[in-house]
């Protein structure tokens, strides 16, 4: 039989080690965008509307705040914070399941985009629908917009205020 303690330990260790996967796919994926993309005029996988392509975003989503590597920081560094400490707030159990898996995504799509900025100045993206010239993206990006999404849609259709009480005004 198994503590609360050592449950709690094992859900921690678990969720560390979900996030360092999708860390590290993202990383692998930016990888190889670098490895076979840079340079190329780009691979098409379905000609006019999918393809894979090179970029080094020095901005935000649509390229906004270009060069603005400080505020990337600094909102990454809130956004984490924020994250992780909701994240030891949540009750266990099945019910909020898929919160801890938002924010286990969230991490890790943070993470991923932070350690290019750390690294590079930039962000390597290389996802790219041609058909309707939608920004070009990554799989750090994927984790975080899948993520925040559902979380929305959690928030706002599934889980009740009495749920959203137990996170946000439990003695925990």
């Amino acid at each position: 039989m198994t503590s609360v303690s050592e449950k709690t330990a094992k859900h921690y260790i678990t969720a560390f080690i979900i996030a360092l996967a999708g860390v590290i796919l993202d990383q692998l994926s930016k990888y190889m965008a670098v490895h076979f993309l840079q340079g190329t005029d780009g691979i098409d996988l379905i000609p006019g509307v999918f393809r894979l392509t090179y970029l080094e975003n020095r901005g935000a989503a649509f390229g906004v705040l270009q060069g603005q590597q400080w505020f990337f920081y600094i909102i990454t560094a809130v956004i984490l914070v924020v994250v992780v400490l909701a994240y030891v707030r949540i009750p266990a159990g099945r019910k909020f399941l898929p919160l801890q898996i938002c924010a286990v995504f969230i991490v890790s799509g943070a993470l991923g985009n932070l350690i290019d900025r750390v690294r590079l100045g930039y962000v390597v993206d290389f996802f790219y629908f041609e058909l309707i010239d939608f920004p070009v993206f990554n799989v750090a990006d994927i984790f975080v917009t899948v993520a925040a999404v559902l979380l929305a849609v959690l928030l706002l259709l599934y889980y009740k205020e009495e749920d959203l009480e137990q996170i946000f005004h439990s003695g925990k």
